[in-house]
């Protein structure tokens, strides 16, 4: 239950009594419902599960088992396919009630523990490797892989990144080459930092199936556990130790050529259009990392003395939380705002007006958690150093920051296209009002 007196920074506003615009009665009964069940299944043995950088695999089986991985797709939810299993609500909320706000709870929900891997071993895959299927996948292939895969049955990922290719997913190395027949593929390649990759018997995977540029990437979906010519070995990384962040190695896998999803080279499309979901979900899950250091460095520095008196009551001290507590609950308020302009466009429209500023908030959300984790550890000092004690959150939140600014697109590279989609959006627009050309300028 939310406390009746939160600390300073450490929950939204419209958790700490304050009035919204943004949530009706669904939302803040889905809240309470999502609060106590995420509490009990997941948050009290996060820190220990990221220790020990696993995840008990019933762990995921629980969440499915209770449709708590459902909020992981897009809003709108896929209606049709959700009745036939025999889901018809979620915590509550009908599946046809749903919309991004119940999505922005969701996961501001799971990432409380501070820590983005065991919420990452759970929702990763799901929230970014099923999506393409559900929407650009013949409806054979549906058929075959989505009733398992929605019910937690079976396990997929996304699988664009390579050892040479990240933000620059146009030039992707990993190939495709059918076969004379048109039966199969054989896939060659090699993906990296590829999370839930190791418990995964699926990967939505970028691929090259022609020539070289955007225009020649694919979308397929390659088996994975136990598949002849697939080697998967864990990497150990700076934070989210516990999501099984994987290197896949390929080598000649036969896939079948009914598992390529949507057309041969519309897969760059598919990857942008997937992309925007993603960066909406990893700049929710940031402001609430962000949440979690700063209200932990508040909460230290109110009993911690230091020169005769609390920490709190140095100028300084304030200043700087001040400063960090500014831009945290800015970020708030514009993700707020941006997740309800999503519940009322269409999906075709907000990814067009919507596409190049949801690069942006997850680049500014990068930011800020770094202003935050940097806060919260100078204001600890040597306990915010110490991997284990009192300053052990806000030591793994530091290691989260490059978690956030790097995968689902680098900060630069998502600052630039920002920018970029909001000339060609502006472009677009006022085109209308460009002189024909030779015509007189007067």
């Amino acid at each position: 239950m939310t406390s009746p007196t939160p600390i300073p920074f450490s929950e939204p506003p419209y958790l700490s009594g304050l009035p919204s615009p943004y949530y009706d009665e669904s939302h803040r009964k889905w809240q309470k419902h999502c609060r106590e069940y995420v509490e009990k299944h997941l948050l009290q043995h996060a820190l220990e599960w990221e220790n020990e950088e696993t995840v008990p695999d019933h762990v995921f089986h629980t969440f499915a088992a209770a449709n708590m991985l459902i909020p992981n797709l897009p809003s709108p939810l896929p209606i049709e396919w959700l009745e036939r299993l025999g889901i018809h609500e979620i915590g509550g909320v009908g599946i046809k009630d749903w919309d991004y706000l119940h999505t922005l709870i969701y996961t501001d929900e799971m990432s409380r523990s501070g820590v983005g891997g065991p919420p990452g071993s759970l929702t990763t895959g799901f929230a970014f490797g099923i999506p393409p299927i559900l929407k650009f996948g013949s409806r054979e292939l549906q058929e075959r892989v989505c009733p398992e895969l929605l019910t937690g049955k079976k396990r997929c990922c996304i699988a664009i990144t390579e050892p040479e290719a990240g933000s620059d997913v146009a030039n992707i190395h990993t190939t495709a080459t059918k076969s004379r027949d048109g039966g199969t593929y054989l896939v060659s390649g090699q993906k990296k930092w590829i999370t839930n990759g190791i418990w995964s018997d699926y990967a939505t995977m970028a691929v090259r199936t022609s020539g070289p540029g955007p225009s020649g990437l694919s979308l397929l979906l390659v088996p994975l556990k136990g598949t002849p010519g697939v080697t998967m070995r864990r990497l150990r990384v700076s934070g989210q130790r516990s999501a099984g962040t994987t290197f896949v190695e390929l080598d000649d896998v036969v896939v079948p050529a009914a598992n390529l999803i949507g057309v041969e080279g519309a897969g760059m499309k598919y990857v942008m259009t997937n992309f925007n979901h993603e960066r909406l979900l990893v700049a929710i899950q940031g402001a609430r990392l962000a949440r979690v250091a700063l209200a932990a460095a508040f909460e230290y520095v109110m009993r911690r003395e230091a020169f005769g008196k609390a920490l709190v009551e140095q100028p300084v001290v304030r200043h700087r939380l001040a400063g960090a507590g500014a831009l945290l609950e800015s970020l708030w308020a514009w993700l707020e705002a941006f997740t309800f302009q999503m519940t009322r466009l269409e999906k075709e429209v907000a990814d067009v007006e919507l596409g190049g500023l949801t690069a942006l908030a997850k680049a500014q959300t990068g930011r800020v958690l770094s202003e935050c984790a940097n806060c919260a550890v100078l204001l600890f000092g040597g306990n915010g150093f110490t991997r284990s004690g009192v300053g052990e959150i806000v030591e793994k939140i530091y290691r989260e920051v490059p978690g956030l600014r790097i995968p689902g697109g680098s900060e630069d590279v998502m600052l630039d296209l920002a920018v970029r989609q909001l000339v060609k959006n502006y472009k677009n627009k006022t085109k209308h009002l460009e002189r024909p050309s030779g015509s007189s300028k007067l």
